[in-house]
């Protein structure tokens, strides 16, 4: 007889791990850190939706990644750095509009596209040459990218095509199943999540309106000046 597959989360509730959305547990960062370290992956909370955090560096991870959600090759995932200067080192250049949208929206709910700079790995960049970047503001998420000390994807926790998820109970059970560690800080804002914002032109281009509006975005950056 074939063993049943489970189809519930309260099948893989050994996975799942709670931890305070505030104050993050050092240990359960540094175990989650190692699961990154050794190519895992892990659902982490951000501000509004959880989202899929492996090591971006580790290419076979991103492939990881990719698999569990079911996203095409040629779709850019985005990542997590933990600060503004570690983002400057991945890009050819940081326009002055860019600056500014960084001082204004960063750590926050804002990814910015530059041009991927050469010491980008391949499989990070898009087709156009670009990269897009963003520095989390979620304890948890600022944690796992600051003690791992290096880039992390930050794509949404769904399968491609279905809703992101604020809410652990609501995740897919596959993402469940096929994540190293979930990390349930409880209950996230929910809604729509970062707000995309393309850099590489003058005036920046607004791809994605999520939690800023296109308006303040374009404010910010100075547009018309």
């Amino acid at each position: 007889m074939s063993k049943k597959r489970p189809n519930s989360l309260a099948d893989y509730r050994h996975n799942i791990q709670t931890i305070d959305p505030a104050r993050p547990d050092p240990i359960l960062i540094d175990s989650a850190c190692g699961l990154l370290d050794t190519g895992g992956v892990v659902v982490f909370p951000t501000l509004t939706l959880y989202g899929l955090a492996a090591d971006a560096w580790n290419r076979s991870a991103v492939e990881k990644v990719r698999h569990i959600k079911g996203r095409p090759d040629d779709k850019p995932i985005l990542i997590l750095v933990p600060d503004a200067a570690a983002a400057t080192g991945l890009v050819t250049t940081v326009p002055a509009a860019a600056e500014r949208l960084m001082d204004r929206f960063w750590p926050g709910n804002v990814t910015l596209v530059f041009e991927a700079s050469a010491r980008v790995p391949s499989h990070l960049v898009s087709a156009s040459g670009t990269i897009g970047l963003r520095v989390p503001s979620h304890p948890v998420a600022h944690a796992l990218v600051t003690r791992l000390g290096r880039p992390v994807t930050g794509t949404s926790a769904n399968r491609s095509g279905r809703p992101a998820c604020g809410r652990v109970a609501d995740l897919d059970v596959d993402i469940v199943r096929l994540a190293d560690m979930v990390l349930d800080a409880g209950a996230l804002g929910g809604g729509v999540g970062s707000t995309v914002v393309d850099v590489t032109v003058n005036p920046p281009n607004v791809l994605r309106e999520g939690t800023v509006r296109a308006a303040d975005i374009l404010k910010a950056a100075g547009a018309g000046r």
